[in-house]
């Protein structure tokens, strides 16, 4: 008599915490467990094991992740962790994961493709199959199908004192560019609108690897962010989709994609993550700017490319910040004019060198300092929002029923998915103009509403 086979293959659950970065690691287990023939679910019912992929980064997304993980232990049983805070270490030295939650299967830390699906294969060993396993060629992805993270380095070479990302991400890593721009012109191919180029520092791309010399369809490509820009703005071009940047480090190389951005092969938009504007708070974050330099730099952009709008983020209450250091940083989000800003207070976490700074900021006043930056950040981006009343835009339709009949929702590229503001779209005033999502629209923009637009679609 002989085994056969399960008639069903094994179901694996899937939970993806974190930022875009882990997200991307999430796609890539995601398609390697579809290429094996592995079933997949947002839920734990019916799931042989379940994966969570978690954030280490602050307090609150560590206890965000360790719930998830006694969630997923309480209603499955059989747990594979992976991500930042896999690779955490606990109060005694030991992994903080096994110390909270010792039942869980395997943990490992982030970009680790190769040990979860090893862990896989341990607990729910699934024969491939190769004539009826299939994935897309774009992989699976969990963003919605116009939309993609493209990761092109792991790790980061900096030492902010805030910060614990190099201690479980490791120093940077530059992916090969022909392989970053193998994926790009695939998810372009797939019907992507907009690519979303991640890392822990974008600006840096390269320097790991002395800027070599790579090859894409058989020429030379130098391993640069500005060759790297120039090439995706070249592919994205013939589908007419957009390429957004995110987590650019303010390096003085970063003035040679004005122009990029200027002719449009590029979104005027940058996400550079100034966290603060005194050269003394600086100083102690261990950054690499100062707070001067970066306003001459954002000034000098604007110079250069009038549309160019600017995403940050700020920590307010940073161990040893006086009054008149957060006054300077309020100060410096007006004048920079901040399109969009984020603010944190400041947050002790486990492992980082700031905890053992002196005069520690108190809990009380670090979320009032917080609250204080968010209301001068919304009044810059109210008063920037409202030049944009009476101009067209192109608009990326992210929802829209009916064939946008009722009207719908979208972004213009000063607007990056899930942390800026949308377009609400009108219902359109002709009969025959219908909105798709995934697809461009014309829309006169009407009013602006807090973070928002609102559009007549024409």
């Amino acid at each position: 008599m002989h085994d056969t086979a399960p008639t069903h293959p094994p179901r694996v659950g899937f939970v993806s915490l974190g930022c875009p970065k882990a997200l991307t690691d999430s796609e890539a287990i995601l398609t390697r467990l579809a290429a094996e023939g592995y079933d997949t679910s947002k839920t734990f019912d019916g799931a042989d094991l379940v994966i969570v992929n978690t954030c280490g980064f602050i307090d609150d997304a560590v206890r965000e992740s360790l719930d998830a993980i006694g969630e997923a232990l309480a209603e499955n049983g059989r747990v594979i962790v992976t991500g930042c805070l896999g690779a955490r270490a606990g109060a005694d030295g030991g992994n903080l994961v096994r110390q909270v939650h010792p039942k869980v299967l395997a943990v490992t830390g982030p970009h680790a493709t190769e040990e979860v699906m090893d862990a896989v294969h341990r607990h729910a060993p699934k024969p491939h199959h190769p004539f009826i396993d299939l994935v897309p060629a774009a992989g699976i992805k969990l963003t919605p199908r116009h939309y993609a993270y493209l990761k092109i380095s792991e790790g980061c070479n900096h030492r902010c004192t805030f910060c614990i990302i190099p201690s479980m991400r490791g120093d940077l890593v530059s992916r090969r560019v022909g392989d970053v721009l193998a994926e790009a012109r695939l998810l372009f191919e797939s019907g992507v609108k907009e690519l979303l180029v991640v890392s822990q520092d974008t600006s840096a791309y390269g320097v790991d690897v002395k800027y070599r010399t790579g090859f894409f369809d058989g020429r030379p490509v130098r391993t640069r962010m500005l060759e790297l820009c120039e090439s995706l703005g070249a592919l994205a071009a013939p589908h007419g989709a957009w390429v957004r940047l995110h987590y650019v480090y303010p390096y003085p190389h970063v003035d040679e994609l004005l122009p990029l951005m200027a002719s449009g092969r590029v979104l005027p938009y940058l996400d550079v993550p100034f966290q603060h504007s005194h050269p003394e708070v600086l100083r102690r974050m261990k950054r690499p700017a100062s707070g001067e330099r970066n306003l001459e730099r954002l000034h000098a952009w604007r110079a250069a490319c009038p549309e160019l709008v600017v995403r940050s983020t700020f920590i307010a209450g940073f161990p040893g910040e006086t009054e008149s250091e957060f006054e300077h940083l309020l100060d410096f989000i007006r004048e920079a004019q901040i399109d969009r800003a984020g603010c944190f207070a400041y947050s002790p976490v486990d492992g980082a060198a700031a905890n053992a700074l002196p005069d520690p900021v108190s809990a009380e006043l670090r979320e009032e300092r917080r609250a204080r930056v968010m209301a001068v950040a919304e009044q810059v981006s109210a008063q920037r929002l409202q030049r944009r009343v009476g101009a067209t835009m192109q608009v990326l339709v992210d929802q829209a029923s009916a064939l946008g009949r009722r009207g719908g929702v979208g972004r213009t590229y000063a607007d990056a998915p899930e942390i800026d503001g949308t377009v609400r779209l009108l219902p359109p005033e002709k009969a025959s103009k219908t909105l798709k999502v995934g697809e461009f629209t014309r829309a006169r923009i009407v009013q602006a509403d807090g973070h928002d637009l609102i559009g007549l679609p024409i």
